[in-house]
């Protein structure tokens, strides 16, 4: 980073089985790194009596629990998102729940992030394999094209063991192989006490790697967006001076004055006549503004559709994978309603082609149905042609969800893996 330049934003999630230490942790890197307020900290005092609160005496867990339940049953239920910053870098992080009931809500917060930070509780997964919901987790991070990095928790429970931290280091490594990954970086902390989370301390000396904070602050961002093809989906149509101004967000790639365009799914062509924002007309326009669009044709363009470069790939079946969201199972012939950016439309599971057994990371297990919790690949059917951009390609377009029409219930969260 260049004198006097703006920190780069990293957008992160923790994520991990149940009591691994998640909520604890967040609440470490804000405590540590001078994140929360004088007030923030009283509140997270044990000992009511005092005014300014002993480190010891802190829940750091209360930092992101703030539901009432939450603090009732001293686990994480909702998805909660926290900012802060140091000197290197700006970030986001969400805190999202280890409960097998809640796994929806870790989608919701990997949907949005750089950068998954998977704990595993070395204390009581010590000589065990990884736990379902770390499987779970990690495989989910890697769907949704996340970098992996490992914290090995609770370690000073386990007299910062060298043998067991490499015990599970093997193990989480080997599970992110196996899914396709590596890990970017494995660190031995204790959340609870602060030993390698941002300062150095308490560990033994035959760890001389970096602290979590050190990895943070060096992990390179996703720059997907940036490097994509161009593609705004539409949100609005405003007439503005006898013009029709297209407005959406640029997901993906840049658009330059004269560029063609192709608007999806219809497959129109035009080219960009001017590029207009709150702030005056613009001659370019890149991934993450906000922008309004002027074509040199008078075309019909509707909210829902998608304006992209030349090529845009365009399908009635896909193969996608699949996290099943939806307490009421899937069942052959069910219709439901599938949301890609703002467009809807009719589609149906068409076939199976695996469900994933998590726990040995097979892809062979057969299944008619699919329940709570289960990662599939499908091959899925809709009733107008789908925006058919692979996921890992362009994420903004590649991932849709599926409603149940009945309920409104999000059924599924999914990602393009291929047109079919």
């Amino acid at each position: 980073m260049t004198v006097g330049s703006a920190p780069s934003l990293l957008r992160f999630v923790t994520a991990g089985s149940v009591d691994d230490g998640k909520s604890t942790l967040i609440g470490r890197l804000l405590y540590d790194a001078k994140g929360l307020m004088r007030d923030q900290v009283r509140a997270l005092g044990q000992g009511r009596n005092r005014t300014e609160p002993d480190e010891g005496d802190l829940d750091l867990a209360l930092v992101t629990d703030g539901l009432e339940a939450e603090r009732e049953q001293g686990i994480t239920i909702d998805v909660a998102y926290r900012y802060f910053a140091t000197p290197n870098r700006s970030f986001i992080i969400a805190d999202a729940p280890g409960h097998e009931q809640y796994t929806r809500n870790l989608v919701t917060a990997a949907s949005t992030a750089d950068v998954v930070v998977v704990l595993v509780d070395a204390a009581r997964t010590q000589g065990k394999p990884l736990k379902i919901q770390t499987r779970r987790h990690m495989t989910l991070a890697h769907m949704l094209g996340l970098t992996i990095v490992v914290a090995v928790n609770k370690m000073d429970a386990v007299g910062w063991s060298k043998s067991v931290f490499e015990d599970l280091a093997s193990k989480a490594r080997h599970l992110a192989r196996a899914l396709g990954a590596e890990p970017h970086a494995i660190v031995p902390i204790s959340a609870k006490a602060g030993d390698n989370v941002v300062e150095r301390r308490g560990t033994d000396a035959w760890y001389a790697g970096p602290t979590l904070m050190d990895v943070l602050e060096t992990v390179p961002a996703l720059d997907l967006a940036a490097r994509g093809p161009l593609r705004m989906p539409v949100q609005r149509v405003a007439v503005q001076d006898g013009r029709r101004l297209y407005q959406g967000r640029v997901e993906s790639g840049l658009v330059r004055v004269g560029d063609p365009v192709v608007v999806a799914p219809s497959r129109r062509t035009s080219t960009v006549a001017a590029i207009e924002t709150f702030d005056g007309p613009l001659g370019v326009a890149v991934a993450g503004q906000s922008v309004s669009l002027v074509l040199a044709d008078d075309l019909d363009v509707a909210r829902g559709d998608l304006l992209a470069a030349p090529g845009v790939p365009l399908a009635h079946a896909v193969v996608a994978d699949l996290c099943w969201l939806d307490e009421t199972p899937w069942r052959p012939g069910t219709k439901y309603l599938l949301k890609q950016g703002a467009a809807t439309s009719q589609a149906r599971i068409d076939a199976i082609v695996h469900v994933r057994d998590v726990a040995g990371l097979s892809e062979a297990r057969p299944a008619d149905g699919l329940s709570l919790n289960d990662i599939a690949q499908v091959r899925l059917k809709a009733g107008m042609p789908l925006l058919a951009d692979r996921f890992e390609d362009v994420p903004a377009v590649g991932g849709f969800v599926l409603i149940d029409p009945l309920t409104n219930q999000t059924a599924a969260a999914g990602m393009i893996q291929a047109a079919a």
